[in-house]
């Protein structure tokens, strides 16, 4: 009978391949098993949800740290994970209970109860402990700059500007040189052939400086020239006396309008509460700052990174968060106890729009009234790193405004009748401001 080589080879391999799987999948059981059945990935979705605007892992905030809690309350407490699910279910009912820890961790961060999440499974809650457990990811290498984009898309094309610039100086001064010798060799040719090369004697001619005094219509026509530019120049420069368009100083605090109203959607009015109310908008207090600042204690930046603008102004994660930390200072928050020491400094703002004392603007006829965009006068608010005076603010500017805006009467029944007399007076269906008495001089001069 003939031999068959490796006839018991499949089965074999067949055997160890069983086995292997066998092994893994009694690993990632017992994997699985350790971290409570939970999966990080969900875990993390539901933590940023509903949990990371009170917790954070690594550091207390309005709550305490959550990086491997149930393993801390195992060990340190010994408490199991179906005290976590009665807690995070219904904190203020296991406090309420009589529970110890449950009312020493109230008692420990100003008996602020713990909003409860009753409709959390307990699969959720391992899910979320599963992602408190996981060990942070750690954050990307940034890849190493090869050069600016310039370089880089040239090198790609394989000719950079250099040979381009070196190739046509070579060119230039391979013409010179060839016009050269071309010279040479026709003054040499003259000389061959017995033609005398002399310069013509330039006659004495009078110089244009006397010419141009002795003509007495050109000095007219030019003085009058010069007297009238002067006074053009003088009347331009004169009118911007007062004139700060485009004024944008540096605050002591750098706040990003475009991170807050542009990034985030921050409505104008949440900071600038008194404009719907009061004459001025006002400066915002820090403490409307603390009440997002409390827990974003870090700029975490956009997904796809800063931007090449953002780098060359320095304007980094790091730095944005390094300003966090001037609020802080400012406001005398301690971020490790996450309480008020009491210890302020005051913020010392560099005003941007100021309109003379005799100029009267009051913020809520416009933005409340009448429903003026704060973007109207104040420019695109929202795409501003830094914020600039968008108008002139003159009053050219404001009279112009007033005869091209329509009067808002929609709800407002202070204006139904007088819109209605005028309208009828001027034989138009919409008055414009300036139609209802928005360009007298006692509306702003008083």
């Amino acid at each position: 009978m003939k031999k068959v080589l490796y006839r018991h080879l499949f089965s074999k391999i067949l055997g160890f391949s069983l086995l292997f799987f066998s092994i893994s999948f009694y690993a990632q059981e017992e994997a699985a098993a350790d971290a409570g059945g939970g999966d990080p990935a969900k875990g993390k979705q539901l933590f940023n949800q509903n949990c990371a605007a009170c917790h954070a892992l690594d550091r207390k905030m309005t709550g305490p740290a959550l990086a491997n809690v149930e393993a801390r309350l195992s060990e340190d407490e010994g408490l199991d994970k179906e005290w976590l699910y009665a807690w995070i279910k219904n904190s203020p009912g296991l406090i309420s209970s009589g529970d110890s820890y449950a009312n020493a961790i109230y008692a420990e961060y100003n008996q602020a109860a713990m909003t409860p999440f009753p409709t959390l499974s307990d699969q959720d809650i391992d899910d979320i402990l599963a992602y408190t457990a996981a060990p942070p990811a750690k954050p990307a290498a940034a890849p190493a700059a090869s050069g600016g984009g310039d370089g880089g898309s040239a090198s790609s094309s394989g000719i950079s500007n250099e040979m381009i610039l070196g190739a046509l100086a070579l060119v230039f001064g391979l013409l010179v040189v060839m016009l050269i010798l071309v010279n040479k060799t026709l003054r040499r040719i003259a000389e061959a052939n017995g033609v005398v090369l002399e310069k013509e004697k330039a006659e004495k001619r009078l110089p244009i400086w006397k010419a141009f005094a002795q003509n007495q219509f050109l000095v007219l026509v030019s003085a009058i020239f010069l007297l009238l530019a002067s006074a053009y120049f003088a009347y331009g420069w004169m009118m911007q006396v007062g004139v700060d368009q485009g004024y944008a100083p540096v605050q002591p605090i750098h706040f990003s309008h475009k991170i807050h109203a542009g990034d985030n959607k921050i409505d104008c009015k949440y900071c600038h509460s008194s404009a719907r109310v009061s004459k001025t908008s006002g400066i915002p207090s820090l403490n409307v700052c603390m009440n997002c600042h409390k827990s974003i204690y870090q700029y975490a930046g956009n997904p796809e990174g800063p931007s090449a603008e953002d780098l060359a102004a320095g304007h980094t994660n790091e730095f944005y968060t390094a300003e966090i930390k001037k609020l802080y200072k400012a406001v005398g928050w301690d971020e490790e106890n996450q309480s008020y020491t009491g210890e302020t400094q005051p913020v010392q703002w560099v005003r941007i729009h100021n309109l003379p004392d005799f100029a009267y603007f009051n913020h809520s006829q416009h933005v409340s009234v009448a429903g003026v965009a704060c973007q109207t006068c104040h420019g695109p608010v929202e795409e501003m790193e830094v914020v600039e005076q968008f108008a002139p603010l003159t009053m050219g500017w404001c009279v112009n405004c007033h005869r091209e805006t329509n009067v808002k009467i929609e709800g407002n029944a202070y204006y139904e009748a007088i819109h209605e007399e005028l309208s009828k007076k001027y034989g138009v269906e919409q008055l414009t401001a300036a139609m209802m008495g928005g360009i007298e001089c006692g509306k702003c001069h008083y």
